[in-house]
């Protein structure tokens, strides 16, 4: 044993203890990997599946965790083995947080999305938040006192279509509208057909079943009823403003994602979490499209509510 070696083990310690004290956190970096891969082989039963699917972008909060109790133990190879994980999850969401190829110019219609809130106590102020940049459109969910929101945006925003809690506010006329059934027992969705300058656009205004831990059927089903509506749906520009309750990451989304593309990775920086407002964990809220090109996307804090806003540009 050279001096050096034995300066590394702490007084006492047995020969070839080092090594040992390394191999819980080897396994753990191996189990961490291994659940970053393949999460979607976890079974979906009572919503577990789903469960880790959405939170597995947060599961590369392990990796330094990992790295530290490898540094703390001294051990190298359980170090290295902390690279699996690292690399597994830089495959998969590091691409999130290059810079979006694409700029702000040029963009023709600009949208932002909002989950209200039912009990917001001013959502005059969420809704001026929203128009203070000047989107085109504004998709709106939860929207329990429609005189308030009507207040701030009717002067800037003369057309808009309202379907029970969920409302669009357009810069231009909105040729037709009418709500888009999702399987809830009451309409909480609605398509309308805006007559922008370049052409028609198409625009879904969502707000699917909520998911709670064990209890996603409801949610489930919503996601596969809009992306029936979607599917069946002719418009060659479309886009779906709101809050899915679901995350791109859920295998349950997958029905969306086969038809539309997420202006948030394709256009914005980051996962773009939107919920909890305070300190968001999770993306529910979303703005998905076909037939136009992104030019910008992110998310906005707005006061009072419980979500961010979301955003993006497009460019026909």
């Amino acid at each position: 044993m050279t001096e050096q070696q034995a300066d590394e083990r702490a007084p006492g310690e047995p020969p070839g203890s080092r090594r040992r004290r390394g191999l819980v956190v080897i396994a753990c970096a191996v189990l961490l990997a291994a659940l970053l891969a393949g999460h979607r082989a976890v079974p979906n039963v009572r919503g577990l599946g789903s469960l880790l699917d959405s939170a597995v972008p947060l599961l590369g909060l392990g990796v330094p965790l990992l790295a530290l109790v490898a540094l703390l133990r001294r051990s190298r190879p359980a170090l290295l083995a902390v690279l699996l994980p690292a690399l597994v999850w830089a495959g998969l969401y590091g691409r999130a947080w290059l810079p979006p190829a694409a700029g702000a110019a040029g963009a023709s219609v600009r949208v932002v999305s909002q989950n209200l809130r039912v009990g917001n106590p001013d959502p005059a102020a969420t809704v001026d938040a929203l128009a203070g940049d000047g989107p085109d459109l504004i998709g709106l969910q939860e929207v329990a006192d429609g005189d308030r929101v009507a207040s701030v945006l009717a002067g800037k925003y003369p057309h808009h279509a309202v379907v029970s809690t969920v409302a669009l506010w357009s810069r231009w006329p909105i040729r037709e509208a009418h709500g888009v059934d999702t399987g809830l027992g009451w309409e909480r969705a609605l398509r309308a057909v805006v007559a922008a300058p370049q052409g028609d656009l198409t625009v879904y205004v969502v707000h699917l079943g909520s998911a709670r831990a064990g209890h996603t059927a409801t949610r489930d089903q919503t996601v596969a009823a809009l992306a029936d509506a979607v599917r069946a749906d002719p418009a060659e520009r479309l886009v779906v403003l709101g809050d899915l309750n679901t995350a791109t990451t859920d295998r349950v989304f997958d029905p969306l994602t086969r038809l539309l593309r997420d202006a948030q990775a394709e256009a914005g920086q980051g996962f773009g979490f939107t919920w909890p407002a305070e300190l968001p964990v999770t993306r529910p809220d979303h703005v998905l499209y076909r037939g136009l090109t992104p030019t910008a996307a992110g998310v906005l804090r707005t006061p009072d509510s419980d979500h961010r806003a979301v955003t993006a540009g497009f460019r026909w």
